[in-house]
């Protein structure tokens, strides 16, 4: 198991920046997001970082530095899945650790099994 210390403060903050965004829906809405909206706000961003990455490559023209911009965009992205899985009831921390082990462990599997014979 890993240690989810930094995960958990950065998913406590996030929440946080979530809560503030509710108070200006509400204002202005007369309602906060849907989960539906909060997965299209999501999707436009993962969107946004394949353009910054054409940019980045020199074959996408954007006002502005594409590397600070993909920096905003990828801490933005980690923002929103902290705000979905919370919106979901999924407990990231969790979830994140036990997927990781999982990967690693079928990853190791496969190039122990597949590693070339002398």
């Amino acid at each position: 198991m890993t240690d989810s210390t930094d995960l958990t403060a950065a998913r406590d903050r996030a929440l946080e920046v979530r809560r503030l965004y509710e108070i200006l829906e509400q204002r202005f809405n007369g309602r906060t997001w849907s989960s539906h909206e909060l997965m299209l706000g999501f999707s436009n961003d993962v969107g946004y970082v394949g353009r910054l990455l054409l940019a980045q490559d020199g074959t996408w023209a954007i006002d502005g530095n594409a590397e600070a911009e993909l920096e905003h965009k990828l801490a933005e992205i980690l923002w929103w899945v902290f705000v979905l899985a919370d919106r979901l009831h999924i407990d990231i921390d969790t979830a994140f650790d036990h997927t990781m082990t999982t990967i690693h462990s079928a990853l190791s599997t496969t190039i122990a099994r597949t590693a070339p014979s002398d």
